[in-house]
This record gives structure tokens, C-alpha cells and sequence, in this order.
């Protein structure tokens, strides 16, 4: 069964025990996170896999403040793994989707960085100052789970904010909190977003103000995997293919009798059309 990781955004205290625990974890430079003004743009890089963004909003009226935890998704259908045509990037079947060189020593990556671009999220990162770099993000602490553990982040967390576990008894899980507090929104985000995540979140705050992405070109985030809707347009194209080449050729054989026309008018003057 697939793992997951519930996330509570009511629980988190901004204590970044995750944060540490990552570092630690995946022997990450301990270099200091850039932090924008605005309090609430934390940012990942290639030596940050997870961030606490510090968000001000409005519940009930009153101003409230609440952290989030952001890290790769692990989408149940990756849009990385999908535009890598190296294939560095892998889905495994415990939902961590990891990038080769994390557990092969063989490399595969181009730098086309195609995974950044596809990505619906924004979360991979390319370790811009490193002769030989590559792409990084989040691996869901794949050796640990491996080994039937918890990944580091939710082991360190005092507050029970992060939950780990087999995705679906955590998606019931986060259902049953819902409908057992009338101050959580009714909704779980990841449970469909871009076709489901293995990370999925429950607030008493919208998502929207808390800086997650809930539409896009003022519609609602699609339900659809990426490398769906990719193929949506993909399937089409023996078809265009075919079409367009018996448009070209219908059309080449037209031009070509024209100019056969015309220049046998310039020779023997005008031709009968019934001719």
C-alpha cells in the first residue's frame, strides 16, 4: 500500500524540529534559509528539501497565524517523472518518487531541467553551483521507509502535526477530523489535486490564504494528472499526422496541375476546362 503523510495545520507550532530533521537525515548543508519579508516565502532549494512558511489569515473574524509545511508533494502520477525522457526520476511503488542517483550510482540526468518546468508544484531544485549538478528535492526519505520506518520530518515532530502512514487509512483519517470538527474547511488538499498526492493536508484555514494553489487562470485546480492531460493531446497525434500529410500531398497535387495548366496555356493558349 501506497505511504502517505498527513499533514494538520491546526498542530504545527513552527518549531522546524522537521526542517532539522531533514538536514540531519540527508547530511544537508546547514546554510541559512532565505527568508522574504512578506513572512511567508520560505523557499527550497537544492540543500532545503522541506520549509515552515508562517502564514497570517482570517478565521472567524479574527486574525490568526498558521504554518505550513512544504515540501515535494509526491504526486500519485508524477508530471517530473513524466517529462524526464532520461526517465531520472522514479515512482515507487511506497509513493516516493525519487530521482535515480539517490539510490543507483549511475546518472541519467541531461540538465534539461524539463522536471522543473513540469512540475504542477514548483518543488525540484538544480544545484546551480556544482560543476556536476543535479536535480534535488524531497525523497520522502526513501531508504528510511525501506526499512520500515518513518520518514524523518514525522518522526521528529512533538506536536503530531505529521502523520505517516498508508495513504488511504490517512486520507479516512483526515475525513473523520473534518467531520468531527466544524472548524476544519471540507476539504483535504492532495486527496485529488492533479490527481492525488501522498501528501494531504486538513486546516481551519482555506487553503487559498495559506498559499497552497487552488486555481489556476481563475478555474479550480484541475483533478487530472498532468501526464494525463498530456496524453489527452498525445492520443491525437498518428491522427494529425495522417491527416496533415494527405492534406500536404491533396494539396501539392492541386498546385501541380495548376502549373501544368498554366504552362501549357503559355504555349498553346488557353486550355479548355472539359479538355
Amino acid at each position: 500500500m501506497s505511504k502517505g503523510v498527513l499533514v494538520d495545520v491546526t498542530r504545527c507550532i513552527d518549531c522546524k524540529s522537521c526542517m532539522v530533521a531533514c538536514k540531519v537525515w540527508n547530511d544537508l548543508p546547514s546554510r541559512k534559509t532565505e527568508f522574504s519579508n512578506d513572512l511567508d516565502a520560505g523557499q527550497l532549494n537544492s540543500d532545503t528539501y522541506t520549509v515552515v512558511n508562517n502564514c497570517i489569515s482570517e478565521n472567524g473574524g479574527e486574525v490568526v497565524w498558521r504554518f505550513v509545511k512544504r515540501q515535494c508533494m509526491h504526486c500519485k502520477e508524477p508530471a517530473c517523472e513524466s517529462a524526464c525522457f532520461t526517465h531520472s526520476f522514479v515512482k515507487t511503488k511506497e509513493g516516493a518518487v525519487i530521482y535515480k542517483p539517490t539510490v543507483v550510482d549511475q546518472d541519467y540526468c541531461v540538465g534539461c531541467r524539463y522536471c522543473m518546468i513540469a512540475c504542477p508544484f514548483g518543488v525540484p531544485t538544480f544545484q546551480w553551483e556544482k560543476a556536476f549538478p543535479y536535480v534535488e528535492k524531497c525523497t520522502f526519505c526513501y531508504e528510511r521507509t525501506q526499512q520500515g520506518l518513518k520518514t524523518a520530518c514525522t518522526q521528529a515532530c512533538p506536536t503530531g502535526a505529521l502523520k505517516f502512514g498508508d495513504r488511504e487509512e490517512l486520507l479516512a483519517e483526515a475525513w473523520q477530523r473534518i467531520n468531527n470538527n466544524p472548524n476544519y474547511v471540507k476539504h483535504v488538499y492532495g486527496e485529488k489535486e492533479y490527481g492525488g498526492t501522498s501528501w494531504l493536508y486538513i486546516s481551519d484555514v482555506p487553503f487559498a490564504q495559506l498559499g497552497f494553489k487552488t486555481e489556476v487562470f481563475n478555474r479550480p485546480v484541475t483533478e487530472k494528472s498532468i501526464p494525463s492531460l498530456t496524453w489527452d493531446v498525445l492520443k491525437w497525434t498518428p491522427y494529425i499526422f495522417v491527416g496533415w500529410g494527405a492534406l500536404l500531398t491533396a494539396m501539392r497535387a492541386y498546385t501541380k496541375r495548376r502549373a501544368e495548366v498554366h504552362n501549357e496555356e503559355e504555349m498553346y493558349g488557353p486550355v479548355d476546362p472539359k479538355e
